[in-house]
């Protein structure tokens, strides 16, 4: 009697969890923003957390977390219950280029993929009326101007870059830290600082502006969102790089169904042809089916650090 008892108590509770993995979500999802508002992350995340409420019938609540590069919001996510009610929208800079920081988490074992979102051109741009319209005619200006060149250095991304910039060309610019794209940007139009490395969503709409100007697409080739803007290679700086993308990552250890719901309702918001075009227009080139998923986001993460722990590690860079 008493194993049967124990038997239909076991069966009860076994249909409990799987009613409550059914019934995800029963409640808002936070999804974290590791910067300010109004920079390029802070936008996409607008964007698919609108499209993504109506597919999981529950609110996607953005929380932005600013400072050290991203890297202690994404610690917040770390941190959180694996139950899918917490995630982040990562990039480049808080799950690659973040190894810079004293790190109280491992940003290869503590996250559970979610889905690579987009693959992202990194635009270098300029204060309009700086001397200097293409990346040679910016060596030369540098060269003749050691050291003047006031460079943004809002992340890792705009560090390593300026970095290399320094190294391809002999030249030297002033880094200026910044919390985010964002302010960043502010200060670019206003004249301020002089170079800013950052995502084609926060930068296109003030180059179409008039604004501030485009001085290369730092990709190996030009993009289809934004085709009228040469790459490095074509402007006089071969191999200058860097990388953009954007994905949802959750705590380590979230259970399959609710992250396939996650990753359900991201593709779907994918494919909503008003996101296309929205992407589009802010220079965000829409990750391909196979990056979206889980797996997909894992692989390409892993090769990201591959590629760019080294150049990381070589440069010796610490954060501001």
């Amino acid at each position: 009697m008493k194993k049967l008892v124990l038997g239909i108590a076991g069966v009860l509770l076994a249909g409990v969890v799987a009613a409550g993995a059914q019934t995800y979500p029963s409640r808002s999802i936070t999804l974290i923003v590791p910067f300010p508002p109004g920079g390029s992350t802070d936008t996409a995340a607008r964007i698919l957390a609108e499209k993504m409420r109506p597919i999981l019938g529950q609110p996607v609540i953005i929380e932005n977390v600013g400072g050290a590069g991203g890297s202690i919001a994404v610690g917040r996510v770390a941190r959180a219950a694996p139950d899918g009610y917490t995630i982040d929208i990562g990039q480049w800079d808080t799950h690659v280029g973040s190894i810079i920081y004293n790190l109280n988490y491992d940003l290869q074992t503590d996250f559970t993929p979610i889905g690579l979102i987009s693959v992202n051109p990194q635009l270098m741009v300029a204060k309009k009326n700086l001397p200097a319209n293409r990346l040679n005619e910016l060596v030369t200006w540098m060269k003749a101007n050691p050291g003047e060149a006031k460079f943004v250095n809002q992340n890792a991304a705009a560090h390593v870059t300026g970095i290399l910039m320094e190294k391809a060309t002999g030249t030297k610019v002033t880094y200026i830290p910044y919390r985010g794209a964002g302010p960043a940007m502010t200060d670019l139009i206003s004249g301020q600082v002089d170079l800013l490395v950052v995502q084609g969503a926060v930068a296109l709409p003030q180059v179409r502006g008039g604004t501030i100007k485009a001085i290369a697409n730092l990709s190996p080739q030009r993009s289809a969102s934004m085709p009228d803007i040469p790459t490095s290679d074509e402007t006089g700086v071969p191999g200058l790089y860097m990388s953009g993308w954007f994905g949802f990552f959750g705590p380590k250890n979230m259970p399959r169904d609710v992250v396939a719901k996650l990753n359900g309702a991201m593709s779907q918001a994918l494919a909503d042809p008003a996101v296309k075009a929205r992407f589009t227009e802010l220079g965000l080139d829409v990750a391909t089916p196979e990056q979206q998923k889980p797996e997909g986001l894992a692989a390409f993460q892993k090769a990201e650090i591959e590629k760019w722990w080294p150049i990381i590690k070589s440069s010796g860079i610490k954060p501001d």
